[in-house]
């Protein structure tokens, strides 16, 4: 079950049809009306959803009141939750504010990827809060689209959404937020500014940051993975390194010694810890923070539950899901050919907890987005 944060500005786009040249700002949004526009990006937000109605049990929206949202999604008959703050006057008229509101709480629920609809200042609205911590996608509905976090289509949109649904290789990239000057620009000046990035997942044919005659070379693409683990290494915590050979890349490319069938604890580059117990990794836990890095075992798709036992449930339940790392090669995300990941820690409530998507490293500034699923979901049926 996938959980999609929906936000749509419903007037986002509203002056373009009548020469205005954008829809920043209530004054802009009133004498478009005020010209008989019409507001067009629900319009649009269907044509991206109506591509996802064939996997309506295999995905729950958390959406806005009112025309932000919540009018269309019911109407659709999607599984849908609706968010309940200072934006229930969104059911009528909206501002950035609301958008802005609804980013946050979107973002304190956990949603798996934020889709919205609007233009270049909702993508600004959107960045301001949301900035890299969740991947979003956005629906273009506004007249500036400056911004390459936008699908080229409104379908478009629905199709990423559901290969991400279905457990398709999604790449997950940064790309910049910007926004140009309505006021210049109605003077025939263009002065577009950077505001940020937001992490935007990619569908098609994924390209690998390694290869030899279009084939991923493992040795190189191990390499890679460990590149970019060790860049990111926070001081002053603790990396519980779990068993396998991909992990047992990064203990050689920082010349540590491995316990292949184990795991290890690595503090500021170096071996803390040998072979690490439950008892272990929690006792180090009350002194450290702490972050685990795993691989995908076997051909199941275990992250959990098989050959690293000692990440119990206790321990995972200390750690929190956004301190589990996960890697892989290319070569072995395909290999599951669409099933998804799975999380076995013998607590059946923890385990649902982990339900959804997970970033997965797969290389050099290479992250895809992965599905974790459950021993009885629908996720597993072929």
């Amino acid at each position: 079950m996938l959980t999609l944060g929906l936000i749509i500005n419903p007037f986002a786009g509203i002056g373009g049809s009548v020469a205005l040249k954008g829809s920043d700002g209530d004054s802009i949004v009133a004498e478009a009306l005020a010209r008989g526009a019409q507001c067009k990006s629900n319009d649009r937000t269907r044509l991206a959803l109506e591509v996802l109605m064939p996997l309506t049990n295999r995905l729950k929206i958390i959406t806005c009141p009112g025309m932000m949202g919540q009018q269309l999604v019911a109407e659709l008959g999607f599984n849908h939750q609706v968010l309940h703050s200072e934006i229930e006057r969104g059911i009528t008229t909206t501002t950035a504010e609301d958008t802005k509101r609804a980013a946050q709480q979107l973002l304190d629920q956990r949603v798996d990827i934020i889709l919205f609809a609007g233009g270049d200042g909702t993508a600004r609205d959107i960045c301001s809060v949301v900035s890299d911590n969740i991947p979003v996608l956005g629906i273009p509905a506004g007249v500036k689209i400056h911004s390459a976090v936008y699908a080229v289509t409104p379908k478009a949109a629905g199709e990423v959404i559901a290969q991400l649904v279905r457990g398709e290789l999604i790449d997950v990239k940064a790309y910049d937020v910007r926004d140009i000057d309505e006021d210049a620009f109605r003077n025939n000046i263009v002065r577009a500014k950077l505001y940020g990035e937001m992490r935007v997942p990619q569908a098609g044919q994924f390209v690998q940051s390694v290869k030899q005659g279009g084939v991923e070379v493992e040795e190189l693409v191990l390499q890679d993975i460990a590149a970019e683990l060790i860049q990111n290494m926070e001081d002053d915590t603790v990396y519980f390194m779990g068993s396998g050979k991909t992990t047992l890349a990064i203990m050689q490319e920082l010349g540590l010694d491995n316990t292949l069938l184990g795991i290890d604890a690595v503090l500021n580059h170096q071996l803390l810890q040998a072979d690490v117990s439950e008892r272990d990794i929690l006792a180090l836990l009350d002194q450290y923070p702490g972050k685990v890095v795993v691989s995908i075992i076997g051909g199941q798709g275990h992250i959990i539950g098989r050959g690293n036992q000692q990440l119990s449930a206790a321990v995972l339940k200390k750690l929190g899901k956004e301190n589990l790392q996960v890697i892989a090669t290319k070569a072995k995300i395909s290999a599951l050919a669409g099933k998804p990941l799975i999380v076995d820690s013998g607590d059946n409530a923890l385990d649902e907890s982990y339900a959804g998507t997970i970033e997965v490293t797969t290389g050099y500034q290479d992250q895809i987005i992965y599905p974790v699923g459950l021993v009885n979901s629908d996720a597993f049926a072929h």
